[in-house]
This record gives C-alpha cells, sequence and structure tokens, in this order.
C-alpha cells in the first residue's frame, strides 16, 4: 500500500506539469490565431459607397481606436509567438518557477494590452452603431453595414483573445507562486 502511495505522488507532479504545458501550447496558439485573424479583419475593413453622386468611405486608419486595436492585436500575436518559443525552452530546461514568473509578467503586460484595444475598439464601435444624440455623432453603420460587421468580429475575437491571455496569466502565476525566496 505505500508503494502504491510512493508511486502515485512522484507521478501526480509530471501529470500536473504535461498539463500545464499543454494548457500553456494550446491556449498561446490559440491567442497568436485570434491575434493575427482580428488584426486581418480590421486592417482589411473598408467599405465604400456612392449616395446621390457622393462617394464616402469607411476604412480602419481613419479611427485611432481601431488602428490602436489592429497594432495591439499584430503586437501580442508577435509577443506571444515569442513567449511559446520561451516556454518550449524552458521546458527542456526543467520547471524553474522564476520562469513562470516571467511568463506571468509577459502574459499580464499583454492582456493589459489587449484589454485597452477592446475597450477603445467597443467605445467607438458603439457609437459607430448606434451614434450619440446628445453630441450630435450619427450612427454610421446603418450606411457601412460590411465595414462594421468586420469590425465587429474582429472586437469579438479580440474578447477571445482576452479570455485566452486571461486564462495563461491565470495560470502562469498559479505555476510562479511557488517562487523560492
Amino acid at each position: 500500500m505505500a508503494n502504491n502511495e510512493a508511486k502515485f505522488s512522484v507521478n501526480q507532479p509530471l501529470k500536473t506539469q504535461k498539463l500545464f504545458i499543454g494548457v500553456q501550447i494550446f491556449f498561446r496558439i490559440l491567442a497568436i490565431a485570434a491575434s493575427v485573424a482580428s488584426s486581418w479583419l480590421m486592417i482589411t475593413s473598408k467599405q465604400v459607397i456612392d449616395i446621390g453622386g457622393i462617394v464616402l468611405d469607411a476604412r480602419y486608419s481613419y479611427s485611432p481606436e481601431f488602428k490602436f486595436l489592429a497594432f495591439t492585436n499584430i503586437v501580442v500575436g508577435c509577443f506571444s509567438l515569442l513567449s511559446l518559443l520561451f516556454l518550449v525552452l524552458v521546458v527542456r530546461q526543467g520547471s524553474n518557477p522564476n520562469h513562470y514568473f516571467f511568463l506571468f509578467l509577459h502574459d499580464l503586460a499583454m492582456m493589459s494590452l489587449v484589454v485597452g484595444g477592446c475597450a477603445a475598439a467597443t467605445t467607438v464601435g458603439f457609437l459607430g452603431k448606434h451614434g450619440n444624440s446628445h453630441t450630435g455623432w450619427m450612427q454610421i453603420c446603418d450606411n457601412f453595414g460590411k465595414f462594421c460587421n468586420r469590425a465587429q468580429t474582429s472586437v469579438t475575437i479580440s474578447y477571445l483573445n482576452l479570455i485566452c491571455l486571461s486564462i495563461l496569466t491565470i495560470t502562469s502565476a498559479s505555476k510562479s507562486r511557488k517562487m523560492e525566496a
């Protein structure tokens, strides 16, 4: 009986380590994919309409908030790729809580960037969809439906990216709390 308990306690940390690494790799790849998809959708979102001989166009580059979201996702995607490579190196070197602390700081910084980008883009998207009669801002999504749908999809994917980065931050924090003083 004691032999089985000893065998179980030795295998348990190895199983949790493999599970942790698997979760980290999965969510980092998902965060990279979400960043690329969101950036691509936002950067390629444009629409030109003709209203009575007047040509109007809508592009992501006309809004600083949409540009911020697109560039934030590019930065987060690149740094998430670097953190994935760092994670692979950490796995080869063994389990060191100090390395997980660096991953925690990275994930927290990337999550903060995505929160800012999502908040800014959501605000301007809400104004584009509903307008604001008190300030005289008209809604534009009635006329630029294709542009608004692509921008909305990009913001939604960015929120998925935020969820992935939140999970990564929590798991990295959990793993790094075993740091030696």
